[in-house]
């Protein structure tokens, strides 16, 4: 009798991006169910670890898939913000649907910009990217409605009547400005989930394989029917669209702008850059790790004032020297554990 070959087909997931899924929903239940739970204080925390993981994940997508090594993040945080305020204080557009409103008008806004930029390569393309934004800053600082160049608050009737407030209140019997915090955390958990997932699936999909041959070796993509800058672009524009929406959820939440604040690259970028370098770059988890270590650095050595940047900056040496691929990649080369799998496996059945 005829042996019958073995046949194979392709898997992405393993055990563990199984047993993943289960635990993520129950996290997410928790998560969720938080504000019953918590205090303020540590709503509060948890929406600045929500934020900074999805413009982690942002940057991340960029650099580390794409290739796209930007600097000038910061541009789009600051646009995201800006808009929302003209959304609401301008044309009286309620805060909730002038978030949506700004991530839109921000990913529109990185279209001209990417045909600028794009005309750079490596280091010059990073430069270029931080003059866009220093661009963007002193352009708004002309705005005298917005502020101009002391920025300007938001006022009560804005932050204090926004759709589903009052709802908020009445379930949790808070005042106002508790309920804005709550508010505030399912929208930043709202965020920072959506973001993990457009990346996880945007990495199974075929563009996640451009991704993953553009990063390798732009050269082999294009010989294999890549349009390199096509894929470029989407990426840059999906990312920035997604960094506006985050910078009008921040700005929404600080009630408070100004055009130095909304495009520091300091806060916007540099930070974004050492959580994603910790944690390890190219991994959809890294910047999860990345953003736990840096959320433990700044509540626990914020108080020693320089000698915080100093042992931030000082643990990302040690890192890139020691662990080139970050915590997560280190912990992914030596035990081989991936919980979001996106690299395609042949199985035997």
């Amino acid at each position: 009798m005829k042996e019958q070959s073995p046949s194979y087909r392709l898997a992405v997931s393993t055990a563990a991006s199984r047993y993943l899924l289960i635990l993520g929903v129950l996290a997410l239940a928790v998560l969720v169910a938080l504000p019953a739970l918590v205090s303020r204080g540590a709503l509060q925390d948890l929406i600045f670890v929500f934020y900074m993981l999805a413009l982690a994940q942002c940057w991340n997508l960029l650099a580390g898939y794409a290739g796209l090594v930007s600097v000038g993040q910061q541009a789009f945080v600051g646009l995201g913000g800006y808009v929302l305020f003209a959304m609401t204080l301008l044309f009286n557009i309620d805060a909730m649907p002038a978030i949506l409103i700004a991530g839109a008008v921000v990913g529109l806004a990185a279209i001209p910009t990417a045909f600028v930029v794009f005309r750079l390569r490596g280091p010059y393309f990073a430069i270029g990217t931080w003059v866009v934004a220093e661009v963007f800053r002193l352009v708004l600082a002309q705005f005298k409605q917005l502020g101009g160049g002391t920025g300007m608050s938001l006022p009560v009737s804005v932050t204090n009547d926004t759709f589903g407030l009052e709802w908020i209140k009445t379930l949790f019997d808070v005042r106002t400005a508790a309920a804005r915090d709550i508010q505030t955390y399912w929208v930043a958990l709202a965020i920072a989930v959506g973001t993990l997932l457009l990346a996880y699936l945007l990495l199974r999909s075929r563009h996640g394989l451009a991704l993953a041959a553009i990063r390798d070796s732009e050269t082999a993509a294009e010989s294999v029917g890549v349009d390199n800058d096509r894929t470029k672009l989407w990426i840059y524009v999906v990312t920035a669209a997604m960094t506006g929406l985050v910078g009008a959820l921040i700005y929404l939440y600080k009630a408070r702008i100004s055009p130095d604040a909304a495009f520091s690259v300091l806060d916007w970028t540099a930070y974004v850059i050492l959580i994603v370098v910790i944690g390890g770059i190219g991994t959809i988890e890294g910047p999860i790790v990345g953003v736990i270590v840096f959320y433990l650095l700044q509540a626990y050595l914020a108080d020693f004032g320089t000698w915080y940047l100093i042992l931030l900056g000082a643990l990302a040496i040690v890192i890139m020297l020691f662990a080139p691929q970050g915590i997560w990649g280190f912990v992914t080369q030596r035990f081989g554990v991936e919980l979001f799998p996106t690299r395609r496996r042949l199985m035997r059945r």
